[in-house]
Parts: C-alpha cells; structure tokens; sequence
C-alpha cells in the first residue's frame, strides 16, 4: 500500500505530448480523473516539483493557510470523498471526471494543528506497513535462494556430482519431472459438481505454495478440471506468471491449469519448489504456443529433468520451504491488519468520528510534508 508516482518519463518539451500540461508544485496532490474508481491519487514530493503531469489528472493545490497540504492528499484517498466522486463520472467505455467535479467537493476542516496531528497518525500507520512489506520482500529473497541451494546442494553438505543438470549431491538421482507426479484428466460440469470450491489462474498468486482464495462453481459454465487435497495446481497459460500451488481441499479448476498428483510419497510441496525454480521457469516458457495466449503442456514438462533426492530429503526440504511460506504468511496477515487500520482511520479521521485536537502526537515527521509514504501509484 505505498502511495506513489510510478515510472515518469524525461522528454524533450518539443516532443512532449499536447496532453503534457499541468506544472506540478512541491505539496500538490494529484488525482486521476480518468477512471477514478481506481483512487490513483498521489502527493507530489519535492522530487516532482516542477515538473509536467498528463492532463488526465487534476491538479489540487492547497492554500496552506487553511489546509495542511498531506491533509488534502489524504482527504481525496479517503472513502466517503471517492464515492462522491465516482457518482458524477461519465462515459460507459471511458469513464472520467472534470477537474471541476474533484475541486467543488466540500472538504472538512477541523485546525491546522489537528490536520497535522491526523497526517502524522496515518503516516505512523503506513511505516509500519511498509516495516511488514520490507520483511516480507526479505523473506522472498531467502525463499528463492534457499531453493537453488538445495536443490543443487542438498541439506548435509556431501559431495557433489555431474549430472546433465549440473551438479547433485552424490547420494541423489536425476529424472523426468513425470517421475514425480502424473497429470490427472478427470473433468467435471460445474452444475453436476458436489464440490463449492473453484479455481481460476485469478486466484493463483505468482510464487506461492499455497491458495489464499478461491470462486465458486456458480461462477463458471463449461466443463472444469477436479482436483483433490494433495494434487497440485499448475498454471500453464502464461507459465512467466510462475503459478504452481497445493491444495488442500477438493474442487474444479480452470482448463487453463494443470491438476498433477504426486507419486507415492513425494510431497507436493517439493514437487512446487522445483516448478518455482527459476530453471523450470525458463523452461517451461521455451516450451509455449501461441501468440496472444500462450501455453504449455503436460506433453512437454513431463521431461524436464529435476534432481531426484532421497526420500528423507525430499521430506525435509519439503518442511523447510513450508515454513518458510508461513513465515511470509504471518508477515502478511500483519500487513493486511495494518491495512485495514490504515484504512479505517482515513475514514473515521476525515469524518470527524474520531478527533484528535486534544491528544500528544509527534508532527515533526510530517512537518515538512515531504513523506515519500503517503502516495499512491500513478503510472
């Protein structure tokens, strides 16, 4: 949840184009009006000041006698102020808002010494969220290179070997993925389905071991894959998007995902480490079809060799990616709370439910209204 401009672009001003427009200052805030359900609102830092915005956004500037500049930004982010101005778009294919539509909107001025004070609340908030997102990009990092070691290095630091995909512990083996897991083929009509559980590539979060959501069967028509707890789910439109998790439960899922079962005693988890492993990755993408949609098949990673550990191995590697995933569950979870408080604030804040004129709070942070944190994508 970082509030921020996103990939601006350095053109000659002969070659900018006629929509280049608006001179941005240091404390202005700017807000999409094109499609403005999306809220891309964003506090131009002294980065950006002086600079030149599409005339897609309009331009807020407060006047700092009456209005904390941070306090404006974080009315125009807040709920209640968005539905109103979502409810005067116009255009079914192109929805959009004048500028006049964001500046008529009536905005709540309690002092400028509690403006600040709920500025600097929020802005407390928002560190500790980016605290969670800083642990968390961490803790992928060492997801991903503690699955290239051991993959290639085992656990017990034996030797190695040569293998044709590098070097193996010498206790290990090398064979086709298809020694692993097998392809399920059962299908299933949504209506004639028992189970309420469906699975798009939607649902399917790049990288991870496991589903955090799933649909319905009410959702779909056609005829759907079923899987059962165990099998694994892997995303074969788009393999780039890295989508390869385990289930626990049963259910259908889309044509566009393929249902694998593990052999015998293989955990899938360790099955889902190696389709995560960047070698995979890369090949399964050598392997697709199709320009605007393209797919692999079981028909094609069904021979990519992967190391073949012992069964304690397996087990134990297995463990260790599993708990690395929790770990990066419960920093999420921590975030989402964080969001959520973020979230409700803002609104109770900027509705006067909740005041703050009378409370201690530490505005030096804020003061400068130069706070990288309170922004919003706007790409």
């Amino acid at each position: 949840m970082r509030y921020s401009v996103k990939d601006p672009v350095l053109v000659r001003a002969d070659n900018a184009p006629g929509r280049a427009r608006k001179i941005l200052q240091w404390q202005d805030t700017i807000y999409a009006t094109i499609r403005p359900s999306l809220k891309r609102v964003a506090f131009i830092t002294k980065d950006y000041d002086d600079q030149i915005a599409s005339t897609a956004f309009c331009v807020v500037r407060p006047d700092k006698k009456m209005a904390f500049p941070l306090y404006v930004y974080l009315f125009l982010l807040s709920d209640f102020v968005n539905r109103k101005i979502v409810e005067l778009q116009h255009g079914a294919s192109y929805p959009a808002v004048t500028d006049k539509d964001v500046l008529n909107q009536t905005i709540l001025l309690p002092p400028l010494s509690e403006q600040q004070k709920i500025a600097a609340i929020l802005f407390k908030i928002q560190q500790a969220i980016e605290v969670q997102e800083s642990i968390i990009e961490r803790m992928q990092e060492l997801k991903k290179a503690t699955m290239q070691h051991v993959f290639a290095y085992g656990l017990r630091g034996e030797k190695t070997k040569e293998t044709e995909i590098g070097r193996v512990p010498e206790s290990w083996e090398v064979g086709a993925l298809e020694t692993l897991c097998i392809l399920k083929k059962e299908t299933c009509a949504p209506n004639e389905c028992q189970s309420k559980v469906y699975i798009g590539l939607e649902h399917i979060e790049s990288g991870r071991f496991f589903l955090k959501r799933h649909g319905s069967p009410t959702e779909v028509q056609s005829a759907k894959h079923q899987f059962a707890p165990n099998d694994i789910l892997y995303g074969k439109l788009r393999p780039y998007l890295d989508k390869a998790v385990v289930v626990n439960n049963y259910g259908i899922c889309s044509t566009d995902i393929l249902v694998l079962t593990p052999v015998k005693d293989v955990p899938a988890v360790f099955i889902v480490g190696l389709l995560h492993l960047q070698k995979f990755l890369d090949y399964a993408i050598k392997t697709t079809g199709g320009l605007n949609h393209p797919r692999t098949s079981w028909a094609s990673l069904k021979d990519f060799v992967v190391p073949l550990p012992t069964v304690n191995d397996q087990l134990e590697i297995a463990h260790i990616l599993k708990t690395l995933e929790e770990k990066i569950d419960l920093r999420e979870a921590k975030k989402f709370v964080l969001q959520d408080l973020f979230k409700t604030m803002l609104n109770k804040l900027m509705t006067g439910e909740i005041r703050v004129r009378d409370l201690e709070v530490d505005v030096a942070e804020v003061a400068s209204a130069g706070c990288s944190s309170f922004q919003r994508d706007c790409g």
